[in-house]
């Protein structure tokens, strides 16, 4: 397996990314590596308003293997299948994500640069292929969601105050909103007083969480 290339998200590290892709519409970056840096590559590939993301859990790989994992959507105390989850936690660390494409930049630096929204990688994540995503026949509106349909909440409302909200550029806030709002707390989380903190983009955003309510308490330089 090779690696063709590296995403740059505002993900620097593993806690606050969205637990799938498309919950929030986080911009990113895939940036190819040199040898892969071949505008042909990707002729026709502007015809497509969504791509898949194979890609390499880097921050999960290790020698050994479960059968069983604790996914957070079941409070981190249930016990699933490996192969019945998403869990990182697999016998071949690789990870899938539908992606919404935005654009490809032909001009910049280390271009082509593919533009994408929704991702939901940690930034300098390899990623070892990109494929079309084909609405004809990979979205299937009748599937169902197992056990991710059980105990989960709707959308935290989120508050974020004015003067806080203006240290985010522009154009990462509504990212943001849509990190926030999924609640990125872990699953078996019960403390409604505790200070969270994640890293997005240059800054730390600290928040609360009390009665479906996330309050961002301040937002600082990483």
């Amino acid at each position: 397996m090779k690696i063709i290339a590296r995403i740059h998200s505002p993900f620097p590290e593993k806690f606050g990314i969205p637990r799938q892709s498309g919950l929030a519409l986080t911009c990113a970056d895939i940036v190819f590596e040199p040898e892969y840096r071949n505008p042909d590559a990707l002729r026709g590939i502007e015809g497509f308003s969504h791509l898949w993301l194979i890609w390499k859990f880097s921050e999960a790989v290790r020698e050994d293997w479960s059968p069983t994992v604790r996914p957070p959507k079941l409070g981190g105390n249930t016990r699933m299948g490996v192969f019945a989850t998403r869990s990182p936690f697999r016998p071949n660390p690789i990870g899938l994500s539908s992606v919404k494409l935005i654009d490809v930049d032909y001009s910049c630096e280390n271009a082509p640069v593919i533009r994408v929204s929704g991702a939901d990688l940690m930034d300098g994540t390899p990623i070892y292929d990109i494929k079309p995503y084909l609405p004809y026949t990979d979205s299937h509106p009748e599937a169902t969601g197992g056990f991710s349909l059980k105990g989960g909440e709707g959308l935290l409302s989120v508050d974020i105050p004015t003067e806080l909200l203006g240290k985010i550029p522009e154009e990462l806030r509504q990212g943001l909103y849509g990190v926030l709002e999924n609640d990125p707390r872990p699953g078996y989380s019960e403390d409604g007083g505790r200070v969270y903190t994640l890293s997005y983009g240059e800054n730390e955003v600290a928040f609360t969480v009390a009665d479906n309510v996330l309050t961002v308490r301040d937002i600082y330089k990483r």
